[in-house]
C-alpha cells in the first residue's frame, strides 16, 4: 500500500485516519497497524506523532481506553456557516451530470472551495477534485447528485438551476 519511507506529515495523516477507523488502545498496536500499511515507525516516533496531533485517550464502551484526535475548536466552529461563507464568496456557478457536480470559481480559487467541502464531511460527497477555476464533486454511491447540486447552489446563494429549454441542444 504505502512505502516505508513516508514523511512525517504523511505518516501523521495515516495515523489520524487509523484512529478514526480503528479502536487503537496502545502505541505498540499503532506501530503494528502502520507496519501492515507498509509504514515503518518506532514506538518513540508514534508517541511524538500522537503528541503533535493532540491525540488523547478516551473511554469507550466497557471502559477501554482508545486514542482519538479531537477536532480543533476552530474547525468545529466553522461547520455549516463556514461552508456557506466559502461557497457564497467563491462559487460562481454549479452544474451537474449523472453523479458529478461541477462548481465554477474565479481563477485560482477552486482549491479553497474543495478544501471547505472536504472538511465539511458531507455524507453524500465521495471526493472532490480541484483544478484552477473548476471543482469536480463526486457524489457518493446512492446519493442524488441533483439534490446535492441544489443544496450547494442554495448554500452559495445562487438561484435554482433553470431547466434547459425543450429542443435546445448544442
Amino acid at each position: 500500500m504505502t512505502s516505508g519511507n513516508v514523511g512525517k506529515r504523511q505518516r501523521q495523516h495515516i495515523i489520524e485516519r487509523l484512529l478514526g477507523d480503528e479502536a487503537v488502545s496502545s502505541q505498540e498496536q499503532l506501530v503494528e497497524l502502520l507496519a501492515e500499511r507498509g509504514v515503518s515507525a518506532t514506538q518513540a516516533t508514534v508517541s511524538r506523532d500522537l503528541d503533535d496531533l493532540g491525540a488523547v485517550k478516551v473511554r469507550v464502551g466497557g471502559g477501554a481506553g482508545v486514542y482519538a484526535v479531537p477536532v480543533p475548536a476552530e474547525e468545529r466552529a466553522m461547520g455549516d456557516d463556514y461552508l456557506r461563507r466559502v461557497l457564497s464568496d467563491w462559487v460562481i456557478d454549479i452544474g451537474r451530470s449523472a453523479n458529478l457536480v461541477c462548481l465554477r470559481t474565479p481563477p485560482g480559487s477552486a482549491h479553497v472551495v474543495g478544501s471547505a467541502l472536504d472538511r465539511a464531511g458531507l455524507s453524500d460527497v465521495l471526493a472532490t477534485v480541484a483544478g484552477d477555476d473548476t471543482l469536480l464533486v463526486v457524489a457518493a454511491e446512492g446519493s442524488d447528485a441533483g439534490a446535492l447540486a441544489a443544496r450547494l447552489r442554495s448554500r452559495a446563494g445562487l438561484p435554482p438551476e433553470s431547466p434547459a429549454p425543450a429542443g435546445k441542444e448544442i
